[in-house]
């Protein structure tokens, strides 16, 4: 783990704080009308969900058994089941909304946009999987097809996340980009895929340069030196993809519950974000 136990209780315990605060305040939405103090603090169930995500345990139960009531027992005081402990998992959709967001990088004029598909079954199973019906479709990537969602995330080349979107599986990868990158300037690197003269001249007016390949049937044209050299290293975005589902467990099909699949979503990734050893492109200096 790149970043000490103690110091990642203490960055999501003073978010907690402020976040409570903010509810109080009527700051935040909120449904909640009983404030019965339970056994474990916002701050406390937030760092339950992003340690996971740091830990090497790839499941959820196992950790809070092994993990949380083991090996990380000292720093809790009375705990609740595990059964009760995912039934209060939705609690923590909106504040790893928002933390996210706190958490978005720096505005360094080099940017990466891609998308990477979430299963949330596998395909002999889509007939019968009525956990997400009416909000996961049938979407194709390079893999083949799936049935889930699709994250699209922005990053920096620095591997800081600028902005993330989470779309049903059948959505283009072109649709949010304009939202996602909206005031960012410089450079945009992205693939195929997001070739499209209309969002190319809608991201130019606003400063930013879409700079992508072309496909075989294409006209080949000039680029510079160094946006070429870019466009070469956009695959780093792959790697952050990768230390996402094989090292965070992003993806999975053994959910059971919308709200609760998408917080283990927003709570990887503010792990990742939380975290020191960011996937990074090496060798550039920009601007």
């Amino acid at each position: 783990m790149s970043i000490t136990t103690t110091a990642l209780f203490v960055c999501l315990d003073d978010f907690a704080k402020t976040f409570e605060a903010w509810e109080r305040e009527r700051l935040i939405p909120t449904t909640r009308k009983r404030r019965r103090k339970g056994k474990l603090s916002l701050g406390e169930m937030l760092f339950v969900m992003v340690l996971f995500h740091l830990s090497p345990f790839k499941d959820f139960k196992h950790f809070w058994m092994h993990g949380v009531e083991q090996k990380y027992r000292d720093p809790f005081g009375d705990l609740p089941s595990y059964g009760r402990f995912v039934a209060l998992m939705p609690r923590l959709f909106a504040p790893l909304a928002v933390l996210i967001h706190s958490l978005s990088g720096d505005e360094t004029g080099l940017y990466i946009a891609d998308s990477t598909k979430l299963a949330v079954c596998a395909n002999p199973r889509i007939s019968r999987n009525r956990t997400f019906k009416g909000l996961a479709a049938r979407g194709h990537s390079t893999m083949g097809w799936f049935f889930g969602f699709k994250l699209h995330v922005v990053m920096n080349h620095r591997g800081e996340l600028m902005a993330v979107k989470i779309t049903p599986g059948n959505i283009d990868d072109r649709a949010p980009l304009a939202d996602m990158v909206a005031g960012l300037e410089g450079k945009l690197l992205a693939d195929k895929g997001y070739i499209s003269k209309k969002l190319f001249a809608e991201l130019w007016d606003q400063g930013l340069h879409l700079i992508t390949g072309i496909r075989r049937n294409m006209k080949n044209y000039l680029m510079p030196i160094w946006d070429k050299a870019l466009l070469r290293k956009r695959f780093v975005v792959e790697t952050l993809f990768d230390k996402l589902k094989s090292e965070m467990g992003l993806e999975h099909t053994r959910h059971r519950s919308p709200t609760n699949a998408f917080t283990h979503i927003l709570s990887c990734l503010a792990a990742y974000m939380l975290a020191k050893n960011k996937v990074a492109m090496k060798g550039v200096a920009y601007p």
